[in-house]
């Protein structure tokens, strides 16, 4: 899995966690600790799913478009991160006589489907609110 999806989570923890105020890519950047450049990206993967609108301009920034307690991980994780559990290298040759090289690839990908699957629904069952929650119930601040 790539680390967009935490990113964008992050950021929309952040977001609903200040309700009604925009917050630029630098002020997200130093939250998530990483470059506003990055920010940048997943935002706007998040804002053309609709999760996040724009200002532009001094002052601009992100403002959360969505309601908290109805997106859920798994909505996110569709619209940054599906089939990323999935490695980008398979062992195996389709071409070999060997029974095991010749069909490993696609019996992984049967494997890796299967749990993507199961990872979202597991996903669909938090939402960006109940992490928000989490969040303020830590003590390590």
């Amino acid at each position: 899995m790539n680390s967009e999806f935490t990113v964008a989570v992050h950021c929309l923890v952040f977001l609903a966690y200040l309700p009604d105020h925009m917050a630029s890519s630098e002020l997200l950047a130093r939250n998530v600790s990483t470059n506003p450049t990055r920010i940048r990206k997943v935002m706007s993967l998040l804002r053309t799913h609709g999760f996040v609108k724009t200002k532009e301009g001094v002052g601009g920034g992100y403002l959360l478009s969505c309601e908290p307690d109805k997106v859920t991980l798994g909505q996110i994780y569709r619209a940054i991160s599906t089939g990323n559990l999935k490695p980008h290298w398979c062992s195996g040759n389709q071409e070999d006589a060997c029974l095991v090289s010749a069909n490993m690839e696609h019996v992984m990908d049967d494997i890796f489907t299967e749990a993507e699957t199961h990872y979202e629904l597991c996903l669909e069952r938090t939402t960006i609110q109940s992490v928000l929650d989490k969040v303020k119930k830590c003590k390590h601040v």
